[in-house]
């Protein structure tokens, strides 16, 4: 086995918690249809959804001032599709499109193979891109829906087997038991698509996101291309300063791999200067390390924009989705029979749950109402700002 074929197969194993849960899933709703036989049947994602789309829409714009496009779409793709999507998501670098997709496709295949030929003919996106795959795909069980570019999309996989398998698992009488989970599942549906149509009319701040994940991705890019052309005596120097683990010789690329994992700013930094680097308008190196390597300094300095850019634009985003769930949804039966049904808390529980990004929305709500959206769409914050609201409202 050559060291490309030992990437692959540490990839996959590094999924394999995720993989094991998708047939568990599949498991467990074959079972449960059996058991319900026609009996029990739950509508399909796609009735529902037609059913709330409008509705849903109308409160996404009584609430924020803002229309929920007639443009935007829905789709309902299925557990390889949804895979596919978060490799676009990933926003690579407009030449590295083309790699992700077929990067991401060989994972849903599980195809050890093609991961392998992959990695050994374009070293450097893979070593940038596989990074993504784990903290992507490993979200997919817990993910009902996603936007991306003008189509909602929505986790059919999931949201088509979760209410039969929770039911199930309640037992018999089925039927007793079915309004109550039946109503979770709408709920359900109702809060993935309310997320999805707000972050639908966050048109600037997703354009601003994209931008600075590209941006990041690129210095990544560059920082994997540094790293593969270092001379030997370099990297055997920064091996044993950093005290990275044994890795054959013959192995050539996995050293530098091993390097480049380490040495990648979204966890060389982090790890080093903790999450406040958010906020940081300079980053510092080890010394030592820095004779050895000296253009990393530079790269990390560069990084540290988009990422600060990235990190509030998306925290933004994601609290601005969530107050709207909160705020729109807190008296609705079907919400409340989602929460104790599905994710096993109540609506007190879930209203006073804290995120930097729902509390940023609920203090400018608070002063500004609905114009909130249009605002903070208009003046994005900045990681300080998220932080510390009021230096916001005074700031705009």
């Amino acid at each position: 086995m050559d060291e490309f074929e030992e990437f692959a197969y540490a990839l996959l194993d590094q999924l394999l918690v995720e993989l094991n849960e998708e047939k568990e899933i599949k498991e467990s709703q074959t079972k449960a249809t059996e058991a319900f036989a026609s009996k029990i049947k739950f509508d399909e994602v796609e009735v529902v959804c037609s059913r709330l789309f409008k509705d849903m829409a109308q409160k996404v714009s009584q609430f924020t001032g803002i229309s929920v496009s007639n443009q935007t779409k829905v789709e309902f793709p299925d557990l390889a599709e949804f895979k596919l999507l978060k490799g676009r998501k990933v926003y690579p670098t407009k030449d590295s499109e083309h790699f992700v997709n077929e990067l991401f496709l060989a994972i849903a295949q599980e195809s050890s193979k093609k991961i392998a030929n992959l990695a050994k003919s374009q070293v450097i996106r893979y070593l940038v891109y596989s990074t993504y795959a784990k903290s992507f795909i490993s979200q997919i069980s817990t993910t009902y829906g996603d936007f991306y570019e003008s189509t909602i999309y929505l986790n059919k996989f999931i949201l088509s087997s979760y209410p039969k398998i929770i039911l199930h698992k309640q037992g018999v009488p089925y039927e007793s038991r079915f309004e109550q989970v039946n109503s979770g599942y709408i709920g359900a549906l109702k809060m993935t698509i309310l997320e999805e149509q707000v972050h639908s009319i966050q048109k600037n701040l997703y354009e601003i996101n994209k931008g600075a994940v590209r941006e990041v991705n690129a210095i990544n890019e560059e920082l994997a291309k540094i790293i593969l052309a270092l001379e030997d005596s370099a990297l055997k120097q920064l091996w044993e300063y950093l005290q990275l683990p044994t890795i054959p010789e013959e192995y050539l690329v996995a050293r530098r791999a091993n390097l480049f994992f380490t040495l990648n700013p979204d966890t060389f930094i982090v790890q080093v200067l903790g999450p406040d680097v958010m906020t940081f308008t300079k980053v510092t190196v080890d010394p030592k390390i820095l004779e050895m390597m000296p253009q990393l300094l530079d790269i990390y300095q560069r990084w540290l924009k988009p990422i600060q850019t990235h990190h509030a634009a998306f925290t933004a985003m994601e609290g601005m989705a969530e107050f709207s769930v909160r705020s729109i949804l807190k008296d609705d039966k079907d919400f409340q029979n989602y929460l104790v049904t599905f994710a096993n808390t109540d609506i007190s529980s879930y209203q006073i749950r804290k995120s930097i990004g729902t509390d940023f929305t609920e203090y400018v709500f608070s002063k500004y109402g609905k114009d909130t959206y249009k605002l903070v769409l208009e003046k994005p914050p900045t990681t300080q700002e998220l932080k510390n609201p009021p230096s916001y409202l005074k700031r705009i």
